[in-house]
């Protein structure tokens, strides 16, 4: 069996564009090869969304568990697309099948497991599960497509 590999939050800012308050994802573990990886996301009452989404019941929205699961997701594309795709951008093209099954709040954990379905040239398709204490809390299918950065 071959050792996970990680990334910590310096390594997911270089490979990433996004930045707060969209960066969602604080870590990457269990990362094996272009297969599958654990995002982990620590929900915090600081983050700007639960001033709306909603006063005196903050909820995180499920759209931002989506696209944690889809930064998560870019990630394993980047890291496992050698020299080129550390110059890449990963655009999140579709999601299938989301569910939303129990609400995330500030204090909560999430683990973003995603793992590759198909790879297709530059189009990658994901099945991605979010759990806060070994509970599913949503899921979704997610295409995204690298491509070259205009950098």
């Amino acid at each position: 069996m071959s050792e996970l590999g990680t990334a910590d939050i310096k390594q997911i800012m270089e490979l990433l564009p996004h930045r707060y308050p969209f960066l969602l994802v604080d870590k990457i573990i269990d990362i094996d090869g272009d297969i599958s990886g654990t995002g982990i996301k620590n929900v915090t009452i600081n983050e700007p969304f639960f001033q709306g989404h909603f006063p005196g019941n903050p909820v995180m929205p499920g759209v931002l568990i989506i696209e944690a699961m889809a930064q998560t997701a870019g990630v394993i594309c980047i890291l496992n697309g050698g020299e080129a795709a550390e110059a890449s951008l990963v655009y999140f093209m579709s999601i299938d099948k989301a569910r939303f099954r129990k609400p995330v709040v500030p204090g909560d954990v999430l683990h973003i497991h995603v793992r590759q379905v198909r790879k297709r040239g530059p189009v990658w398709k994901f099945q991605g599960e979010a759990k806060v204490d070994g509970q599913l809390v949503s899921e979704a299918e997610i295409t995204a497509m690298i491509v070259e950065s205009n950098k």
